[in-house]
């Protein structure tokens, strides 16, 4: 008889980022496809749309400090817009001239939230949408910090900015575990932890901050291993199992998922022809 299970058993991935461990807890399949498969991702509204608005604010603060005006803010938005009208997230959108106007507009009007959360010429920046990775055991972590900078007291803090909902106060430790993990990163590699790890939502004006700990540090590494030894586990067994909940409602895989009757083997052959994109050899 053949070993179908051994046959299908999947790559286990060498590294992790916070988007991928939360991903693998909110739909094992769609982290399958997106992150084993590597099958195309689509872009939406929404996530275009929070890389424009980080890359504003980015070349926002590569601006001298004296020039963090509101109107080199604004120029710092229509610089990004101008940017994104060639970029693949934005065309892939296919948005109507309508659609487009109101992209533009809340845009502009997330990047200029952020003047009344803080001032700029305040913030010691020193490091800007910075790759970190770091490796705990053979596992290798991975993260992008929107923003490093040191405070008063030269410590440093982590500032991550967001464009969708701040959560209710039950869902406030599950968003900053993302950013605990920045926490770890920045601990591991440059052998300090952080003071203080912010959350910034752009749309409400909210910002939450915590204060990384030892233990948070442990807990977060922790967690994270254990999500590892999971995949680890699914991909030998191939054992995927799709987890219904509200972000079924934007998956881009739902076609192919077993709970809304599609069949999750014919997806590496459709997933291209569907959603555009080739998947990686």
């Amino acid at each position: 008889m053949t070993d179908v299970a051994a046959e299908a058993t999947w790559t286990v991935p060498t590294s992790l980022s916070p988007s991928r461990v939360e991903s693998f807890l909110s739909c094992p399949l769609a982290f399958r496809f997106s992150s084993i498969e590597k099958l195309p991702d689509p872009p939406t509204v929404a996530t275009t749309r929070g890389s424009l608005v980080h890359r504003a604010l980015e070349l926002f603060f590569l601006r001298p400090v004296a020039e963090r005006t509101p109107a080199a803010l604004d120029r710092c938005a229509d610089a990004a817009i101008a940017e994104y009208r060639e970029h693949p997230d934005f065309v892939q959108l296919s948005l109507t001239p309508d659609e487009v106007e109101r992209f533009d507009h809340e845009c502009r009007e997330l990047v200029a939230n952020y003047l009344g959360m803080e001032d700029p010429t305040t913030v010691r920046d020193i490091g800007l949408e910075l790759k970190l990775e770091a490796p705990v055991g053979d596992l290798t972590l991975r993260g992008i910090i929107d923003r490093l900078e040191l405070d008063p007291q030269g410590e440093l803090v982590v500032t991550d900015y967001k464009t969708g909902r701040a959560p209710s106060p039950n869902w406030e430790r599950k968003s900053l575990s993302g950013v605990h993990f920045y926490a770890f990163l920045c601990e591991s590699v440059f052998g300090r932890r952080p003071a203080a790890i912010r959350l910034m939502y752009l749309k409400s004006g909210e910002t939450i901050t915590a204060t990384p700990s030892a233990q948070s540090t442990k807990f977060m590494t922790t967690r994270t291993s254990a999500v590892w030894k999971a995949v680890a586990t699914a991909c030998e067994r191939d054992d995927f199992r799709p987890r219904q909940s509200a972000l079924c409602n934007h998956c881009a895989y739902q076609r192919w998922c077993p709970e809304f009757g599609g069949d999750p083997a014919l997806a590496a052959a459709e997933a291209p022809v569907v959603l555009g994109g080739a998947v990686p050899a």
